[in-house]
């Protein structure tokens, strides 16, 4: 676990770089634009993407991917979800060992619906995947605040494995191995911090905020669940936890977004204003179809989606949302335990 590359220098790529430091003898960081891979070398410091957070001397920068990944033992892969795909391909030609790849990329692929972890192993099949994910913001984790993750693989040594390569004393990984479960409430969660940014531009409360973490997790999980996940995966650092972090933190990119289309702003305009991605628009589209195919019932991501792509009224999706037929707040226990009630 020496030699451990980075593939992706945005902010949550430089500030993972900046984590497994402690840890390995060497860390590889692969930046794609010479240009700013020329300023990090210089400066040591990423000051496009996460400012004030120095790289020490046992980080290595890069812009030559083979240089990056060959004789490696673990791949960090941190680049958005939409470029996952290309990125592998571009990768499987340049190994020479079977490599640890951990995906920290928190969508859905809009055209397969695939998970990171499956387009990794779609493009490169003798690789051991495992994902990172949890409620970290890369200005936070950069900086050594104290934070928590979850690492997940269907091999148990390797979660442990890459458990041991992230914990620092600032930084707590655990591991789970829901591998399906971690995935999805990292990408799902974005849609709702979406609807939460959507609710603070219109100008709402934190009783709003406080009813869409609560009914959007509740989706999350049935979705989570028809596709193979494990409930209570979403009760932990992946699910309520990143959720949580996302609805409300200042550096939520998705959230940021969601407030100026709730200010009346439209899509192309916010998007086009943001320097860094925001999975949340991409992974409602991705979520919305899924939700179709497994017959689930989502009715934020539902009015999220009409906002976005059908450019209905934020306003009118609440006023939906809110005159739904009424329910029980816990179907299945109900169902399940008090048929007579």
């Amino acid at each position: 676990m020496d030699e451990v590359a980075v593939i992706g220098a945005g902010s949550w790529g430089t500030a993972l770089t900046r984590v497994l430091s402690e840890n390995c003898k060497q860390v590889t960081l692969w930046v794609r634009r010479p240009e700013l891979c020329q300023q990090i070398s210089t400066s040591r410091e990423n000051a496009d993407y996460l400012p004030g957070v120095f790289l020490p001397e046992n980080v290595k920068i890069t812009s030559d991917l083979k240089e990056a990944v060959q004789d490696k033992n673990v791949l960090v892969l941190v680049v958005p979800s939409h470029t996952m795909r290309s990125i592998a391909k571009q990768i499987k030609p340049l190994l020479n060992c079977k490599p640890i790849i951990v995906s920290c990329a928190k969508g859905i692929e809009e055209d397969t619906f695939s998970r990171m972890s499956e387009v990794i192993e779609q493009e490169i099949p003798d690789c051991i995947p495992a994902v990172l994910s949890g409620p970290n913001h890369a200005e936070e984790v950069g900086r050594l605040v104290p934070s928590a993750s979850v690492i997940s693989s269907r091999n148990r040594s390797v979660a442990e494995a890459i458990q041991e390569l992230f914990m620092t004393h600032r930084f707590r990984v655990y591991t789970n191995p829901d591998l399906v479960g971690v995935e999805l409430g990292g990408a799902l969660k974005n849609v709702i911090a979406v609807a939460a940014g959507i609710s603070d531009g219109l100008g709402y409360g934190d009783n709003t905020k406080a009813a869409l973490i609560t009914r959007g997790l509740t989706e999350i999980t049935r979705l989570g669940i028809r596709m193979g996940a494990q409930a209570l995966t979403f009760c932990g650092l992946s699910g309520i936890g990143d959720l949580m972090v996302t609805c409300a933190s200042e550096h939520s990119r998705n959230r940021r977004l969601g407030i100026e289309i709730g200010k009346g702003r439209k899509l192309a305009d916010v998007v086009k204003s943001m320097r860094m991605v925001a999975e949340g628009v991409r992974t409602t589209r991705a979520t919305w179809q899924l939700a179709q195919r497994y017959q689930v019932e989502v009715p934020i991501t539902e009015q999220v989606f009409q906002v976005l792509f059908n450019g209905k009224d934020p306003h009118q999706a609440v006023v939906d949302l809110l005159s739904r037929e009424k329910k029980f707040e816990m179907e299945q226990i109900v169902s399940a335990n008090f048929q007579a009630w």
